[in-house]
């Protein structure tokens, strides 16, 4: 692994591709593509309130928001104008078949004046956008997987179906995050690395090579507001970490709950610690309150390719087989062992052992 601050995005990723001398180099091109999105992204979030304002808004898009969209939530100006940059940006370049964004109730198509690809990706375009009021860190998920066979043999439009894959066949996961630096912290299946965006290039650059996450830890990141609802597992976890040296566990433990779902994961990546989004009471038909397509797949990908682990309580989130596009799924990542733990009192509440 090269030292940090030397090596660009492009330069990482040709060197990955020289692990596979037959590839195209569509994958690459497909990434960079998506990191300009991001790029996009990342200065007109810089913008904040004052996007409209400057002009910064695409036309079609500056006068949406306030609708509510396929997730039942309120868009912002900025998710729609963040959803159009990833559209537009990717639609036209030859490496994907379709697109698929937390944003939109279906597919978007390749318009049938470009050529089709071999790729799918799917993102969620502005994960955390409540904070953007208040100033706080927020970000841009995504996700590429192959496209079925039929898909790439034929050219036709793509379905949902073609979507419902297990994040395991996920050739590579990221996120953007957007705070006091712009990163971009990826994983095409041989480990995590981060790069920062250096404003006087215009380039991410490498400044965190091959991330691990400790196995042990002393953070957990969970919205306590949301205790009542729990199920018997997990507040018997949260308890047992509230209780510190007195208690079961025999150390202290630190909360922190950023609402963001990049920031927390950024920050487990970066040191360590165990985030918790749990099904609860108050909606118990849905399982959980994540997307398990734009949100927890991409996520858990780059967990366990930096050494960490991520469940919903029981099972492997990346072994989960989605059966609708905007499934929900409930979300336990971070530090192996505390995942591990969490993953045992689930089990257990079942009459279950962990295999």
């Amino acid at each position: 692994m090269p030292l940090s601050g030397r090596w660009t995005l492009t330069r990482y990723l040709i060197e990955e591709r020289r692990r596979y001398p037959g590839a195209s180099g569509d994958f690459n091109a497909l990434i960079l593509d998506v990191a300009l999105a991001c790029k996009a992204i990342a200065r007109i979030v810089a913008f904040g309130p004052l996007a409209d304002a400057l002009g910064t808004a695409l036309p079609e898009a500056s006068a949406v928001g306030g609708e509510v969209n396929v997730q039942g939530e309120v868009q912002k100006p900025l998710d729609v104008l963040s959803n159009e940059i990833f559209v537009r940006m990717n639609e036209w370049n030859g490496h994907l078949a379709g697109m698929a964004s937390e944003e939109m109730a279906q597919p978007a198509q390749i318009p049938p004046s470009y050529q089709r690809g071999k790729y799918l990706l799917v993102f969620d375009p502005l994960d955390g956008s409540s904070n953007i009021d208040v100033n706080v860190s927020v970000g841009s998920i995504f996700s590429i997987l192959r496209a079925p066979e039929d898909v790439i043999a034929s050219g036709r439009d793509v379905t949902e179906s073609d979507f419902l894959q297990p994040g395991a066949t996920q050739m590579a996961a990221g996120y953007a995050i957007y705070g006091p630096t712009t990163m971009l912290v990826l994983s095409v299946g041989n480990g995590v690395a981060g790069f920062t965006l250096n404003p006087n290039l215009g380039e991410f650059v490498l400044s965190h090579p091959n991330i691990q996450i400790p196995a042990d830890t002393t953070e957990f990141a969970i919205n306590t507001s949301n205790s009542r609802f729990w199920e018997p597992p997990v507040k018997r976890y949260v308890d047992e970490c509230l209780a510190g040296k007195t208690g079961p566990r025999g150390k202290d433990f630190n909360m922190r709950w950023v609402a963001s779902m990049v920031a927390d994961v950024h920050r487990i990546l970066c040191r360590g610690g165990v985030f918790l989004y749990p099904w609860d009471a108050r909606e118990p038909d849905k399982p959980g309150k994540l997307r398990l397509m734009y949100e927890a797949n991409p996520m858990a990908f780059l967990i366990e390719q930096a050494g960490g682990a991520a469940t919903n309580g029981r099972q492997r989130i990346l072994d989960l087989m989605p059966a609708k596009l905007h499934e929900r799924v409930s979300v336990i990542l971070g530090s192996k062992n505390e995942v591990e733990r969490a993953t045992a009192y689930h089990l257990e509440a079942d009459g279950k052992t962990a295999s």
